[in-house]
């Protein structure tokens, strides 16, 4: 269950940067969510996350752990391409 939780923590991460750099004027990577985020940033974000929420709860209940590890080192590498991309952008909140 470690492993869900780390999935989950990931995918709140996730939305949190992404809100952010769009709202700092970063542009979206992933054509899902760019169709997505055509409804509104934060609307489109949040639906992604709940799909991707649903298929983390799809693989807990099917028992596919290595799965959903493999998911948890991909959205691992997007939160920190986020905050590369966060920290890149001119004015990124003084750091």
């Amino acid at each position: 269950m470690v492993a869900a939780r780390f999935f989950v923590c990931l995918q709140l991460l996730d939305w949190a940067t992404t809100l952010l750099g769009l709202h700092l004027g970063a542009a979206e990577a992933s054509p899902f969510v760019r169709l997505l985020i055509q409804a509104g940033p934060a609307v489109g974000v949040t639906i992604s996350k709940i799909v991707a929420l649903g298929l983390g709860g799809f693989c807990v209940h099917t028992r596919r752990f290595g799965l959903l590890r493999l998911a948890s080192y991909w959205y691992g590498g997007v939160v920190v391409w986020n905050v590369a991309i966060l920290l890149a952008l001119p004015g990124h909140m003084g750091f």
